[in-house]
């Protein structure tokens, strides 16, 4: 199954994350098949790019967003 998901970067204490599609045996800084966007939650107010039709792209083809995920889509007007 793939999901859509955040897999973190950043330093410690410093979390960025990349919104990725990845197999969901896949651990989460793992291998990955594409990255769709970002989300910078230091940043005042947070940092979220997406890229819409990538993720539409995904979604049709069956990939299921993590409850995280889904929240930031909502916020991004997905």
């Amino acid at each position: 199954m793939v999901k859509i998901r955040l897999t973190r970067m950043g330093a410690k204490h410093k979390p960025f994350y990349r919104v990725v599609v990845a197999d969901s045996r896949a651990r989460r800084d793992g291998p990955f098949i594409e990255i769709v966007g970002y989300y910078d939650p230091m940043k005042e107010p947070s940092d979220i790019k997406i890229d819409t039709e990538r993720v539409k792209h995904w979604l049709e083809r069956g990939a299921q967003p993590t409850d995280s995920v889904r929240r930031l889509l909502q916020r991004a007007g997905l």
